[in-house]
C-alpha cells in the first residue's frame, strides 16, 4: 500500500532506494548492473513463517515498484497463479512482504518474484524460489538451526567463497531453517583485512554500514543488507523457508530494555531508541510475519503436523536488567510470554514440542560482572531469571507435558546438554534435552560454565581452544533435527560448518503410539 502523502510521481522522483544498492555481490546472477530501464531485485528473495497453506515471501527492489509473486506446484510454472503484492517504497528501504495462501499442505511450492514499475510497462528479471508447506499428518520432518552471523570481525570473505556455512545447510535440503538469533552484528564493524596468529590474512567485503556501529535506521538496515550480498545466504533463503528470531546483536551486545550506554563509539546512548530502529530494520529485512506473533513482534508458534509444534521465544524484549539482583525474582520472558509458552505447550497435541530459545538455559553467560542469560552462577535454589524458568519447568511437569526439547545458539560453539532433577538443586521438573549449535559464520568461543541449578550435564561439546577463532580455522556449526513420521523418533545431529556430523542422538518419545 502506498504510504499517505506519497503518490506515484513522488515515488518515481525518489529514484533508487538506499541501502546496499549496487554494492558488489548484491545483485543476483544475470542482472545487468548497467541496465537501468527496469527495476532490479537487488538482494534476492526469501520465504518464511511457513504454514499448512502458504508462506511469507520477501524481496527488495532498487526503485519504487510493485511486488508480484507467481506460485506453482510445477517448477516449470506451466500452471501457476500470480498474486499482487505491496508497492516497494523508500519507507521500507525498498523491501516488501506478501503472504501467499490457499496452497495444499505438505507440498513443494515454486515461486517467482518480480518488481513491476509503477507505470506497469516493465518488470524486473524474475527470481525463483522454493518452499514446502507444513504437513498435517504423521509426515517426516527435517530442519536445521544455527545462529551468529558476521560477528567478531569475520564478514564476507571472497577468498573462501563467502559464508559457506549457509551452502552446507542448503545441501542438507531441510524443510525449513530456524535462525536462532544474532542474525546480524550491528555492533561489529568490519576491517578490510585481519591478520591471523599463523600469518594468514582474512579479507572482508566492507560497506559503509559495516564500517561503524549501527545507530541510525539506515545503518541498521545496512547490517541486514550486507549479509544478503553473499550468494550462499541468498541461495539458502531462496530454496528453504526460514523461521527467524532475534537476540542481542541485532541491536548491540548484551542489551536490555531501559539500558543507558557508557560506550564512546555510540552517540545515541539510549538503548530503547536503538532497539526501536533495529526492530524496524529486522522486520523490514526478515521474512517474519508480525501477524503470527502473539505480541506483533517475535514470539510465535508453528505446527508441522502431528509430530512437531515449534515455539519461538523472544528472550530479549521483556528481560529485566542484567544488573538486577541475582538472587531475587527476575524475568527473561516476562509474565505474559511465560504464561503463553506454558499454556501453548500444554495445549499442543504434537508428539514433539520444540522450544527455540535465543539464549541457553543452564550456561553461565556473563556481562562483565553481571548476568546476560538465565543462569546466575549461584549455588542452591533458583534466583533472578532462573526463578521464571523454574516456574515454566515445574508447570510443564504439573500439567504432564512430555517430549519438550530446547534448541539455541548464542554462545558460538556446539553442545548437547541433558537436564535432570537427580543432579539439580531445583527438582520439580522432568528431565529434558537442550541442544546448542553455532556459529554459522562468526568467531568461535567456549565452552561456557554450566550452572548446577537445573542439573545439566554436557554430553557433548565442540569448542575451540582459543577465543574468537576465525572461520578459517573451523569450529563453525549448525544443528539438524529429523523426526520419523511413522515411529515418531527424533534424531539430532550436531554438524560442523561443512555439514559433517560431529555427534548425534536419537530420542524416542514418551507415550509414542
Amino acid at each position: 500500500m502506498t504510504p499517505p502523502h506519497m503518490d506515484r510521481r513522488t515515488l518515481l522522483r525518489a529514484g533508487a532506494l538506499g541501502t546496499g544498492l549496487l554494492v558488489a555481490g548484491a545483485l543476483p546472477a544475470g542482472a545487468d548492473v548497467l541496465k537501468r530501464d527496469r527495476p532490479v531485485l537487488t538482494h534476492g528473495i526469501q520465504s518464511g513463517d511457513v504454514t499448512t497453506d502458504g508462506a511469507l515471501i520477501w524481496t527488495k527492489a532498487d526503485r519504487p515498484s510493485r511486488m508480484l509473486v507467481e506460485v506453482s506446484a510445477d517448477p516449470s510454472f506451466r500452471h501457476s497463479r500470480c498474486v499482487t503484492g505491496p508497492v516497494l517504497t523508500p519507507a521500507t528501504d525498498g523491501t516488501g512482504k506478501l503472504r501467499v495462501r490457499g496452497l495444499p499442505p505438505g507440498r513443494d511450492v515454486y515461486y517467482r518474484v518480480q518488481a513491476e514499475d509503477l507505470d506497469g510497462r516493465t518488470r524486473s528479471e524474475p527470481l525463483t524460489g522454493h518452499f514446502r508447506t507444513a504437513p498435517v499428518g504423521n509426515e517426516d520432518i527435517r530442519f536445521a538451526w544455527s545462529g551468529d552471523v558476521a560477528g567478531q570481525g569475520w564478514g564476507i570473505n571472497p577468498d573462501i567463497g563467502g559464508m559457506v556455512g549457509f551452502a552446507a545447510v542448503a545441501a542438507r535440503k531441510p524443510d525449513f531453517f530456524l535462525h536462532s538469533g544474532d542474525t546480524v552484528y550491528s555492533d561489529g564493524p568490519l576491517s578490510e583485512s585481519v591478520t591471523l596468529p599463523d600469518g594468514q590474512v582474512w579479507h572482508n567485503i566492507v560497506t559503509a554500514a559495516k564500517s561503524k556501529v549501527a545507530e541510525s535506521l539506515d545503518e541498521y538496515r545496512g547490517q541486514f543488507a550486507y549479509n544478503l550480498m553473499d550468494s550462499n545466504v541468498r541461495q539458502l533463503f531462496a530454496s528453504v523457508p526460514s523461521i527467524v528470531q532475534w537476540d542481542d546483536h541485532e541491536v548491540l551486545n548484551n542489551w536490555y530494555p531501559g539500558e543507558i550506554l557508557d560506550l564512546p563509539q555510540y552517540t545515541e546512548k539510549r538503548v530503547d531508541v536503538l532497539a526501536k530502529r533495529a526492530f524496524q530494520a529486522f522486520h523490514e529485512y526478515q521474512p517474519v510475519d508480525p501477524a503470527r506473533a502473539v505480541d506483533g513482534r517475535v514470539y510465535r508458534s508453528f505446527s508441522f503436523g502431528r509430530r512437531l509444534d515449534l515455539f519461538v521465544l523472544d528472550m530479549r524484549t521483556y528481560k529485566d536488567a542484567n544488573t538486577a539482583p541475582k538472587d531475587g525474582i527476575g524475568h527473561i520472558l516476562g509474565d505474559k510470554q511465560a504464561k503463553w509458552l506454558v499454556d501453548s505447550l500444554s495445549r499442543s497435541r504434537a508428539t514433539w514440542k520444540i522450544v527455540a530459545a535465543d539464549l541457553p538455559l543452564g550456561l553461565l553467560v556473563p556481562d562483565g560482572t553481571d548476568i546476560e542469560a538465565v543462569a546466575n552462577g549461584l549455588p542452591g535454589a533458583p534466583g533472578g531469571r532462573e526463578h521464571e524458568l523454574a516456574w515454566v519447568l515445574s508447570e510443564l511437569q504439573r500439567r504432564r507435558v512430555r517430549n519438550v526439547v530446547w534448541l539455541t545458539a548464542d554462545v558460538h560453539y556446539t553442545a548437547a546438554h541433558h537436564y535432570s532433577p537427580d543432579r539439580a538443586a531445583f527438582q520439580d521438573f522432568d528431565p529434558f534435552w537442550e541442544f546448542v549449535s553455532g556459529p554459522l559464520h562468526a568467531g568461535a568461543f567456549g565452552p561456557n560454565t554450566l550452572d548446577p541449578t537445573f542439573g545439566p550435564s554436557a554430553e557433548f561439546v565442540h569448542a575451540p581452544p582459543v577465543a574468537n577463532t576465525s572461520p578459517l580455522v573451523g569450529y563453525q556449526h549448525f544443528g539438524e533435527v529429523a523426526i520419523d513420521g511413522r515411529s515418531g523418533e527424533l534424531t539430532v545431529w550436531l554438524r560442523d560448518g561443512r555439514g559433517a556430523s560431529l555427534w548425534s542422538k536419537k530420542l524416542r518419545p514418551e507415550g509414542a503410539r
